[in-house]
């Protein structure tokens, strides 16, 4: 905790210690929610972190370096700001710490970093990848030792330029050092321009061989899209994970309208599980969905009040939970979970 605290204290200093050919910032989001959650027959009310956008701190910048060059880093924490923890316990900037070159040929960033897989599918999730509503959380490693489902480490990337016409797209490549479950490649290709944002990803994750497979290949691949009608925008995607005949297929559509100073959302997610588990359990039965629904009041720029309510259906041996509390009990197969959050969030 004291290192922690020692970090967080130099960031404002390196901030305001930057020279004038270069450009730091120090960002992050505040966001705590009071949230009830029923999973079966248990439930719990409890403060936590995360409830619109997830809580992080982080310090970012370039330097120019002339004739067209720009050098850039990126350092990101996710932060528990119910308790004052850091959100990921094994290392401090747990979301995002890479430096990047710059130019007219596109970017080349190294380190820690979210997949192109990750951004490929969560981007279009009207809740943004947190709370209740969060729509990404049906997403398993299909039980293997995947550790890229959001983010990879020692990752190489390659970035498309920003003057392509709305094209944009970026390759990904990690090794293992010699770690299973953490060696991974994959890509992303999409076109912006106006109202329209569509695009595919696919990845592939090397892991440990599971009894009765013979492949150490976890895939991963999705398509998606949002279009904004003013009035109302549409986004959704479609995902499956792939290990040997075990697949999980997601459908996610969300629609975000704005409403007085805020905006309302609405999203519905299918999840269908098919094949069978490398040990021959049949999971094709072992569906479930989601609905979520939700206000965000805009009180500035910066700061915002929601609230978020959603219910989750499991059929036969699904045991999905609208919020991964540890003190709360996952539901027994086939049991609903449902949770009702109001929050509030500051950026700065």
């Amino acid at each position: 905790m004291k290192k922690n605290a020692a970090v967080l204290a130099l960031l404002a200093g390196v901030s305001a210690m930057a020279h004038a050919q270069s450009e730091v910032t120090l960002f992050g989001v505040i966001d705590v929610a009071a949230r009830h959650t029923k999973n079966g027959d248990e439930s719990q009310t409890s403060l936590v972190s995360s409830g619109e956008q997830k809580s992080r701190i982080g310090l970012r910048g370039t330097e120019d370096l002339g004739g067209g060059l720009k050098a850039g880093f990126w350092l990101e924490s996710g932060l528990n700001a119910d308790t004052g923890t850091t959100a990921d316990s094994s290392r401090f900037w747990g979301r995002r710490s890479t430096v990047s070159l710059l130019g007219n040929f596109g970017e080349i960033r190294l380190g820690r970093d979210n997949t192109p897989t990750y951004n490929g599918y969560a981007s279009y999730d009207v809740f943004n990848a947190s709370g209740v509503g969060d729509a990404t959380k049906f997403v398993t490693r299909l039980g293997t030792n995947a550790d890229t489902l959001e983010r990879a480490d020692n990752q190489v990337s390659y970035f498309l330029p920003g003057n392509l016409n709305g094209v944009y797209g970026q390759l990904s490549a990690a090794p293992g050092e010699g770690t299973a479950g953490k060696k991974y490649y994959g890509g992303r290709i999409g076109y912006a321009n106006g109202p329209l944002d569509v695009s595919a990803s696919y990845g592939q994750t090397t892991v440990s061989p599971l009894a009765g497979s013979t492949t150490d290949k976890y895939k991963f691949g999705s398509l998606g899209a949002s279009y904004d009608f003013k009035l109302v925008k549409l986004s959704g995607y479609v995902s499956q994970a792939k290990f040997a005949d075990d697949k999980l297929n997601i459908a996610n559509l969300g629609v975000s309208v704005p409403l007085g100073r805020g905006s309302a959302r609405l999203s519905y997610t299918y999840v269908d599980a098919s094949g069978h588990t490398p040990s021959g359990i049949n999971v094709d039965k072992n569906d479930a969905s989601q609905v979520a629904v939700g206000y965000v009041y805009d009180l500035s720029k910066r700061t915002s009040l929601y609230t978020t309510a959603s219910y989750i259906n499991n059929k036969n041996e699904a045991s999905y939970v609208v919020d991964s509390n540890p003190a709360l009990p996952s539901p027994n197969y086939g049991k609903s979970s449902t949770g009702y959050e109001v929050g509030i969030r500051h950026s700065f």
